[in-house]
């Protein structure tokens, strides 16, 4: 079988539904690691893991001894489990075919095989998918994200606030290795089945509550002049932790959002927010603010501005700092100019 869901094999997984083989690739490293460290943690008891579970890493080892573990029969238990963990690194992968187009049933193979992919037309791929599970982990676009983080907790019984979503995302992106490890921290310290809360979420992460990049695009869409130069010369001292880069990015989703907003305002709210990618009415708040403030025109400049600063920000046509690129950039965007 092939799936791009890691849920679908958890379920099976937690149901004891075991398969020969797993090969679990892709770029999203967190779904590659979801499943094989739940076959590392249970597939197995912990008396039986002494003898019966191996881990061995790509760059270390070849096909035959992969093969060689993997034919060997379990001692005192049901079955045996042998992880290769970089198996992107095996510089011989596709001397694993005769073991996968035969594999021995009592042993879960698990090819934990980040960054790269086996091509779904080579006769590897063929062979896992039709004896085994084929996971294919892609990148969460940054839009599928907040999506993702309320799934993540509500299978853990919390629920949170839209703003607490907003600020996680514009701060961490969509890595979600590094977000499921903030969202671990907040459950550390909040009871399951709270609601949780923007409050919560700077206090217990460290994101500061006045200086991030959500604040900093509510104050530049209520051209709050004088918040938005405090917040940007607070990034701009801060560079290590909110990058120009990152303020950059999250800059460039909210004018183009807000150029296509001002193209579509008096349509139908549901075409709206397909339009623009928004879960809900609750997001459009800060467009509506910003298209009272702002001209078409200027949201076009407001584009390009940040074009020409992401390039600076990579060195074309510039010497200046990241630091006076910052509040140079935000002038602009306030001005115009």
């Amino acid at each position: 079988m092939k799936t791009e869901k890691s849920e679908d094999l958890l379920k099976d997984l937690q149901q004891k539904k075991f398969l020969p083989i797993y090969l679990l690739q892709g770029e999203e490293n967190f779904f590659i690691d979801e499943v094989s460290d739940y076959i590392e943690k249970y597939a197995l008891t912990e008396s039986e893991k002494s003898f019966n579970q191996t881990i061995l890493y790509g760059k270390d080892i070849d096909a035959d001894t992969i093969v060689a573990t993997a034919r060997r029969y379990p001692m005192m238990a049901d079955r045996q489990v042998v992880i290769i963990k970089e198996a992107q690194n095996l510089k011989d992968i596709n001397q694993l075919l005769s073991y996968c187009e035969k594999p021995t049933p009592s042993t879960l193979l698990v090819l934990s095989h980040k960054y790269k992919t086996v091509a779904s037309n080579t006769k590897l791929f063929k062979a896992v998918e039709a004896k085994g599970a084929v996971l294919v982990s892609n990148k969460l676009y940054e839009n599928q994200v907040p999506a993702w983080i309320q799934r993540h907790l509500k299978q853990r019984n919390y629920r949170i606030e839209p703003d607490a979503v907003s600020l996680l995302v514009e701060h961490l992106g969509n890595d979600l290795s590094k977000i499921a490890n903030e969202l671990s921290k907040l459950q550390l310290n909040i009871s399951a089945g709270s609601l949780i809360s923007m409050q919560q979420v700077t206090d217990h992460i460290g994101i500061s509550k006045e200086y991030n990049l959500f604040e900093f695009q509510k104050a530049l869409a209520q051209k709050q002049v004088t918040r938005v130069f405090t917040i940007a010369q607070h990034f701009a001292d801060n560079q290590r932790n909110t990058p120009l880069i990152m303020v950059i990015g999250s800059l460039y989703r909210f004018y183009s959002r807000l150029y296509v907003y001002m193209h579509l305002k008096n349509k139908p709210e549901a075409d709206i927010l397909k339009a623009m990618d928004l879960r809900n009415s609750y997001a459009l708040q800060d467009y509506k603010e910003a298209a009272g403030k702002y001209s078409l025109l200027q949201v076009k400049k407001s584009v390009d501005i940040l074009h020409q600063y992401d390039l600076k920000s990579k060195g074309v046509d510039n010497l200046a700092p990241p630091e006076a690129l910052m509040m140079e950039m935000t002038y602009r965007l306030l001005t115009g100019e």
